[in-house]
């Protein structure tokens, strides 16, 4: 049997990566195809996307995908939620679109709240506060001289769609990210758009995953661009090898996702006073989680050390003795680039006194995973006092199941074992869903992670 063939463009806040989705009967496997880097840029006095970078890398991967295997069905995009770009009335953009690092969108939360209290915002949009989330780039963005001339506001993965295929539409999963979909109809909440004074005309029709976006003639023959989870952390959720209902799941990246899978949000106070956000997912699913720092923290130690071995970083790491210092991965101090060593030490310091400051690169390594760790652990058994789910198993995707020292430390401070793998559940999602629009993967997400289970090579670890 021929594999048939689905092209993955996922695109995270460090890099991108063009893969070749294989699906020959159960079997179901990756090719990587072409892997670029997602730089921040400064320009006029904001952090930007370089997003003409990203169409060009993109379209570079797609053609050589399609050179390699001509027989390609069709392509999905996903890559990080809540930053746009601003399109004029003849549909080309404004300006690279803002960064959600960028900061200047925490400066108008206030004028946001005014309008509209934060009980009432998670009534609605049933989402965690973060200063960046999308209305409140919108409050920024308001004040800034390109607002008169937007006709569209639209997320990024929906923009390079827009590009290969020339319609405007908005992925659900992403738009739930945006602060300004009801979680409850799954539609624009026209409550929150009249009172933060947003024009209904701006945002896009919703598209949920597995419809047809449009054709691409870019590659030479035509090919179907197919929406999916474009939220990346809504494929990653797809490429979730579980076998149980009872699963927690971490997508570790630049950012760590960590929360539950639920049939319907959770609105409560209590979940409001957590912080937990109710994102939707692949098939009307709800992403119950929380947003915790990531990689990123060790990624900007590693640039400020000028990039040494990880590997050995880590191994070193992992010689130390336990119980040294740990600090809150979601401290906003944390989230700009630029010098994350003295940022990290600075709070431990404020946490635990001089004394317990790490002074050597694997000190401050460990710092970070033993953090992470310990967030992951704490995120998920709240999850599961607000919910009276039960957590048997918690499975951990991305990059971060690459390092043994975090999936075992998670496992130890969880209680629980953690499976790891695999590295690339987004773009496994990304696939599935596409393959499952054609009539090539089965059509129920427990199936489909069935399939993926059977299909991945997983690595469990026990608690100790």
């Amino acid at each position: 049997m021929a594999a048939r063939v689905f092209a993955a463009v996922d695109i995270g806040a460090s890099g991108g990566r063009v893969m070749a989705g294989l699906v020959e009967g159960a079997a179901v496997s990756l090719r990587p195809v072409h892997r670029f880097t997602n730089p921040l840029v400064e320009t006029a006095g904001s952090l930007r996307w370089d997003f003409d970078h990203l169409h060009r890398e993109m379209l570079r991967g797609l053609r050589r995908l399609a050179r390699e295997w001509p027989a390609l069905e069709s392509i999905g995009i996903d890559t990080w939620a809540v930053d746009f770009g601003l399109l004029d009335g003849a549909g080309e953009l404004l300006a690279p679109p803002v960064a959600y690092r960028d900061g200047r969108a925490a400066r108008f939360v206030d004028d946001v709240h005014a309008a509209v209290p934060p009980e009432e915002l998670f009534a609605v949009n049933g989402l965690q506060f973060l200063p960046f989330t999308t209305l409140y780039q919108l409050a920024a963005q308001r004040r800034g001289p390109l607002w008169d001339r937007a006709a569209h506001v639209v997320l990024v993965p929906d923009l390079l769609a827009y590009r290969l295929t020339g319609q405007l539409r908005t992925e659900l999963t992403n738009a739930s990210t945006t602060g300004l979909l009801d979680v409850r109809t799954l539609q624009w909440s026209d409550e929150l758009l009249r009172r933060l004074d947003l024009p209904r005309r701006l945002l896009p029709d919703l598209e949920t995953p597995g419809t047809v976006r449009g054709v691409t003639h870019a590659l030479g023959p035509p090919v179907p661009v197919t929406t999916v989870g474009s939220h990346d952390t809504a494929s990653a959720v797809v490429g979730v090898p579980a076998t149980t209902d009872s699963f927690g799941y971490v997508s570790c990246g630049t950012w760590s996702l960590v929360g539950l899978e639920l049939p319907a949000p959770v609105l409560t106070p209590d979940a409001r006073a957590a912080n937990f956000t109710n994102e939707i997912g692949v098939d009307g699913r709800v992403r119950f989680l929380r947003n915790v720092g990531g990689l990123w923290l060790l990624q900007e130690c590693l640039r400020e050390w000028n990039n040494p071995d990880l590997e050995d970083l880590l191994a070193a790491a992992a010689a130390l003795p336990r119980g040294g210092p740990v600090i809150d991965v979601d401290d906003p101090a944390l989230i700009a680039p630029g010098n994350m060593p003295a940022r990290i030490a600075a709070a431990v310091r404020d946490g635990d006194g001089d004394g317990r400051v790490p002074r050597t690169p694997a000190a401050l390594a460990r710092c970070v995973v033993d953090s992470l760790a310990l967030a992951y652990a704490q995120t998920l058994r709240r999850a599961a006092d607000l919910t009276g789910r039960k957590v048997e198993v918690i499975h951990l995707v991305g990059g971060g199941s690459r390092g043994e020292l975090l999936c075992r430390l998670t496992a130890t401070a969880a209680g629980v074992p953690v499976v790891a793998g695999p590295v690339e559940a987004t773009a496994l999602g990304n696939v599935l869903v596409q393959a499952r629009a054609y009539g090539a993967a089965p059509a129920t997400l427990e199936d489909l992670r069935e399939q993926l289970a059977r299909a991945s090579t997983l690595r469990r670890y026990e608690p100790s």
